[in-house]
């Protein structure tokens, strides 16, 4: 069941680099879409841990 909270994203990508995306995703036991939101997360922790919290602004929809 989708939360709320929950955002549907479009990705383009090349067909051969997504095969071997859910290939490596499939070896670490995870789906493609919850290994992109683990790079995500790492991603915006080594952002932030260099920059700073990212505030957003609750008003403003995402």
């Amino acid at each position: 069941m989708k939360s709320e909270d929950e955002k549907n994203f479009s990705l383009r990508v090349d067909a051969e680099i997504l095969a071997k995306f859910r290939y490596a995703a499939g070896y670490a036991g995870r789906s493609a879409n919850s290994q992109l939101i683990q790079l995500m997360l790492l991603f915006i922790a080594k952002y932030e841990k260099e920059h700073g919290k990212i505030e957003l602004d609750a008003d403003k929809p995402s």
